[in-house]
């Protein structure tokens, strides 16, 4: 039974680099169903190395930091793919190489640059995507769980985060126009990818998130792919402008019992 509903539907998927990317779990999810996925690649050097995991698959390279090569981009593509039913933006990136600040002291460019990528990216590819996008197209980010926990270790990202978030009402109002194009969100708790190894002490933040969920065991990648691919399918029609928290019920058990007593321990 095709429950999803996405067979042979095209999805276009942004932010593959690895075999521990989100968008490559939510691709095995995708052609699962029988869908038909086409790439886009940060660089020609992605290309190649997700190649070797995608097999014969469509592959793209758009850096989107740059606004020229995402219309370049859409003029390629166009010219074999005329419609998507949904597509995924897994786009983040921070510049921490002056090391990890207190959030007064952000570097400027960085946070700015760090806004182009990660959330503007979303405006200017669905701008420039929209007339391949079917009228009742699903668009899917990926964001966190929670934009207010002011995490020392994660820098200035969930304040880019709380501004992607807000963007998807605007995008869902704007787009309610001319079609009826959902946009929503999947925000997971820590996951453990390539993109996360990078941030200094995130082994000891995954591990306490992972004892601070209701089952005490972390979330998956393959668990948030799951419901992108929900957020895909017309079963999910009824969704819009949202953001689905996947985080194990760790925001409800931060005085989980066990937890205090083993800080308690510790003074």
């Amino acid at each position: 039974m095709d429950f999803l509903q996405l067979t042979d539907k095209s999805i276009l998927i942004f932010g593959v680099a690895n075999q521990k990317s989100v968008a490559y779990h939510i691709s095995r999810v995708l052609e699962d169903t029988g869908a038909k996925c086409v790439y886009v690649v940060q660089s020609e050097d992605t290309k190649q190395s997700v190649g070797k995991l995608l097999g014969n698959a469509d592959i793209y390279v758009c850096d989107v930091e740059h606004e020229d090569q995402i219309g370049r981009l859409r003029e390629e593509i166009g010219k074999t793919h005329k419609c998507f039913h949904g597509l995924v933006h897994s786009i983040a990136f921070a510049d921490y190489s002056a090391g990890m600040k207190p959030f007064h002291e952000t570097p400027k460019a960085a946070f700015l640059q760090a806004v182009d990528i990660s959330c503007f990216s979303l405006v200017e590819i669905v701008r420039t995507f929209a007339d391949l996008l079917d009228e009742d197209a699903s668009v899917v980010t990926i964001s966190i769980s929670t934009t207010r926990m002011a995490s020392e270790n994660y820098g200035y990202m969930a304040p880019i985060k709380a501004a992607l978030d807000s963007s998807l009402a605007f995008l869902a109002k704007s787009f309610s126009q001319f079609s009826r194009i959902r946009f929503n969100a999947v925000s997971p708790g820590l996951l453990k990818t390539s993109a996360s190894a990078g941030i200094p002490g995130y082994v000891d933040s995954y591990l306490f998130a992972e004892q601070a969920t209701l089952r005490k065991k972390a979330v998956q990648t393959s668990e948030a792919a799951n419901v992108a691919a929900f957020l895909l399918s017309p079963r999910s029609s009824g969704i819009t402008a949202q953001q689905i928290v996947v985080d194990a019920g760790m925001s409800v058990n931060y005085f989980d019992s066990e937890i205090i007593a083993r800080a308690m321990r510790d003074q």
